[in-house]
C-alpha cells in the first residue's frame, strides 16, 4: 500500500500525456502520424467490407446500395 493520497496520483497522471495502445505517438488532431495511421486504418476496413459485399451479394456495391439503377 502507497502513502500517496488520490490528489498526488491524479496530478501527477495529467502530466503526463496518454499515448496511444499500439504505439508510443500522442493521440493528436490534424496533420499528425497518428490521425494518418487511424485514417489508414478505417479506409482498408471499409475498402475490405465493400469486397465483402459484392462477393456475397454477386452485384456491384454501387447497384446493390441503391447508388446505381
Amino acid at each position: 500500500m502507497t502513502d500517496e493520497s488520490p490528489q498526488q496520483t491524479t496530478s501527477a497522471a495529467s502530466t503526463t500525456p496518454a499515448t496511444s495502445a499500439t504505439t508510443g505517438d500522442v493521440p493528436a488532431f490534424g496533420w499528425s502520424g497518428y490521425a494518418e495511421r487511424v485514417n489508414g486504418r478505417f479506409a482498408m476496413v471499409g475498402f475490405v467490407a465493400v469486397v465483402v459485399i459484392e462477393l456475397i451479394s454477386g452485384d456491384t456495391f454501387l447497384h446493390w446500395a441503391g447508388l446505381v439503377p
